[in-house]
């Protein structure tokens, strides 16, 4: 059984950091691309940050570049979101998921990804 369980989330004020954590069971991860996607209220999901499989490649939407760090530790099945220098804008509900290696396609999309966490909600202040 797939599962991926996301927690971290909470409230913050703007400028503040918070660390989102994904752990993920009953795939082969090592295979699989993760990324971080989010939905903003009345917004479509959108990629935020990906890793590849080893975590030697990342990528970063332009909105969380230089403030979003994505990493992970293969050996604990885990993905890791670093958020800092948080804006309003940030406030969303934050989602893991995994993407098959082999799977083509555009990297962002959600479409592409095969299997999701529920979810963790953000909220930042101003």
């Amino acid at each position: 059984q797939v599962q991926l369980v996301e927690s971290g989330g909470g409230s913050v004020q703007a400028g503040g950091s918070l660390r989102l954590t994904c752990t993920a069971s009953g795939y082969p991860y090592s295979s699989y691309l993760m990324g971080w996607f989010r939905q903003r209220p009345g917004k479509e999901r959108e990629g935020v940050a990906v890793i590849s499989t080893r975590g030697y490649s990342t990528y970063y939407a332009d909105s969380v570049k230089g403030r979003f760090t994505i990493s992970r530790d293969n050996g604990k099945y885990t993905v890791y979101l670093q958020m800092n220098s948080l804006k309003p804008e940030d406030t969303a509900t934050y989602y893991c998921a995994a993407r098959a290696a082999v799977t083509a396609g555009e990297l962002f999309s959600p479409l592409n990804y095969q299997h999701w966490g529920q979810g963790t909600e953000v909220t930042v202040s101003s």
